[in-house]
């Protein structure tokens, strides 16, 4: 199953995205009882948003062995934890802009876990019970700024500018978060490829420790890390994250104007 959520002029709505291409509206949310209604559009005729609205992000760092090896760097004996603002979050075909005093913008391909109920204490064995589905994120990062709140111990401003996180095309169910094939694409050129069975912290892993301390909400967000292959945005690109099952997220890259 594929859930949308999707503006049609000043309308926004969550949708199932049908085999034949088109989106069936649904009312209320996708972490409610779902409630397909007979409204249905034409996937072109529709403007896909990022399926999640303002969601709690968390991030997490070296999380993927090749990437470990690629920083030359020890392997993290606990998941590595930042958040994203919920403003860095943009949809599908929205410009990622490219703030004005930075110099150094890296994109990150990213298998994003949301959450589709509250979860608090669970087992590695239960995790995956609690999460709705799962999309493309780009967890794109200032590095300058990065690199200098990490030598304090902290990270938050260099991973939040306003458009850091997209996010999309949908939330797809049903999918083994441990076997996806993730490619991220630069101006057409392949730079990360890479299967998520490369991954140091399981996407239940993940969801177990952070119940452990905290409660997750409906509509959180898990960006799971990114593989090796990480680099530098200017304003022009196009940026594409693949994510078999899933889709492709594709965001240009703009200027601040």
């Amino acid at each position: 199953m594929k859930l949308v959520r999707y503006a049609v002029g000043r309308a926004v709505a969550y949708g199932l995205l049908e085999e034949d291409g088109a989106v069936r509206r649904i009312t209320g949310s996708p972490f409610e009882p779902l409630r397909p209604g007979q409204t249905r559009h034409p996937v072109h005729e529709v403007r896909l948003l990022a399926p999640v609205d303002a969601p709690r992000i968390i991030g997490v760092g070296l999380n993927y062995v090749s990437h470990i090896r690629e920083c030359n760097v020890s392997a993290p004996a606990l998941p590595m934890l930042f958040m994203k603002h919920p403003s860095a979050v943009i949809g599908p075909g929205e410009a990622i802009v490219y703030p004005r005093r930075a110099k150094k913008v890296d994109f990150e391909g990213e298998l994003a876990v949301v959450i589709g109920r509250h979860a608090r204490r669970v087992s590695e064995a239960q995790a995956l019970d609690y999460v709705l589905g799962y999309t493309c994120a780009n967890d794109v990062s200032e590095r300058e700024t990065q690199v200098a709140e990490m030598k304090m111990g902290c990270l938050l401003v260099g991973k939040s500018y306003n458009t850091f996180c997209p996010l999309g095309p949908a939330i797809v169910t049903g999918l083994d978060p441990a076997s996806l094939d993730l490619t991220t694409r630069l101006n057409g050129q392949v730079r990360q490829r890479i299967n998520t069975s490369d991954l140091l912290f399981s996407v239940a892993g993940l969801v177990a420790y952070l119940s452990q301390a905290m409660t997750l909400w409906p509509g959180d967000t898990i960006l799971t890390g990114t593989p090796s292959g990480v680099g530098p945005l200017q304003p022009g690109d196009v940026v594409e994250v693949e994510i078999s099952g899933i889709g492709v997220l594709r965001n240009p890259v703009a200027a601040e104007a």
